[in-house]
């Protein structure tokens, strides 16, 4: 099958004299689905900042890959086998899913999926669209209700709103009751509010804390000074949730990792722990996990016209590398996809 894979970690710059990065394309075996397994011709698959950071090798301490590894982490498709136990889905089923952290490569003809971390597609999506949602919308998901406990009436200051976690997370809150505060560029400030954004706030030009205050929840894509800041908004007993910057030594000993690295992180963290416990507020890191039936209520709303997906560039299989460096130059409205099979 035709794969965008690596064989060893490294950025994603062309080499001297054309010589091809650390990605290449090319044949590889198809998997087979085992046990409890789907097997997907996949349709299309979207890039997420952790694509980079696993082409980077910055994930290898804490998940270990094997070479060849196959990028590569959502994807919508059409299930062509099934293993042995699985019930909920049948060759022909169209599905959408966010790979096992163990298992992940999208970025190729055909993947597995675990039936647990699967989805029926929404019908009213294109393969494209719905391959937008799975791990931007579970992040945003478990951010927000999962770690957040947000509810109807609380306050959310969502950072980079115009992002592909930020859109979903401002129609997530906002259809949750919640009042949302995002930050974004001037240029997505309309587009932030068409989502359900109730304060819009120029990062450019203005100063979120003269802006908001007495947050229950930051949801923070940032990290760095922006993350450090938002301690300040939030009211005594909120909480920040992060996926940007460093874990804490939390994440290490709930994956069983070497405490060492625990201890390592913990250090690296100290700041944020600082102004978490001064300001009287929960801080967590969040590395979000596959869910099935959390993307089924996504899908749910999804179906209704209560979320929808923005996309901002479609890159077909072959151009992966220039798919990789769009969204990694951090300027795209919405996610890039990566289409594998041409729509029929």
């Amino acid at each position: 099958m035709k794969a965008a894979f690596i064989r060893r970690y490294g950025g994603n710059q062309v080499v001297p004299r054309g010589f091809p990065s650390v990605i290449e394309l090319g044949e590889l075996p198809a998997p087979q689905a085992g046990p409890g397994e789907l097997l997907v011709a996949v349709h299309a698959a979207s890039v997420n900042p952790v694509d980079f950071k696993i082409r980077d090798g910055l994930l290898k301490m804490i998940v270990p890959f094997r070479f060849p590894l196959i990028l590569g982490n959502d994807l919508s498709g059409v299930v062509q086998a099934v293993g042995a136990g699985v019930t909920r889905f049948r060759p022909g089923d169209a599905v959408f899913a966010r790979l096992d952290k163990q298992r992940i490569g999208a970025f190729a003809e055909f993947a597995v999926v675990a039936e647990a971390d699967a989805a029926a597609k929404p019908a009213n999506l294109s393969h494209v669209e719905a391959a937008a949602v799975p791990l931007a919308g579970l992040t945003a998901w478990q951010a927000l209700f999962e770690i957040g406990g947000l509810k109807a009436g609380q306050k959310v200051l969502i950072h980079g709103g115009s992002g592909g976690v930020g859109s979903f997370a401002i129609q997530l809150a906002r259809h949750a009751g919640a009042t949302v505060a995002t930050t974004v560029g001037a240029r997505n400030a309309d587009l932030a509010r068409s989502l359900g954004a109730d304060i819009v706030i120029d990062y450019k030009t203005q100063r979120f804390e003269d802006v908001v205050s007495d947050q229950d929840l930051v949801f923070d894509t940032q990290a760095g000074d922006i993350q450090h800041r938002s301690f300040a908004v939030l009211k005594r007993g909120g909480v920040l949730v992060s996926i940007a910057g460093k874990p804490d030594g939390r994440l290490v000993r709930q994956w069983g990792l070497n405490p060492l690295l625990g201890v390592l992180l913990d250090f690296l963290s100290r700041k944020t722990l600082r102004l978490a416990k001064r300001h009287g507020v929960r801080y967590e890191y969040l590395f979000m996990r596959p869910s099935g039936a959390q993307l089924e209520r996504i899908g749910r709303l999804l179906s209704e016209g209560s979320v929808k997906t923005i996309i901002d560039k479609v890159f077909p299989l072959e151009q992966v590398r220039d798919a990789l460096a769009y969204s990694e130059a951090g300027h795209a409205t919405g996610k890039v996809v990566v289409e594998v099979k041409a729509a029929r």
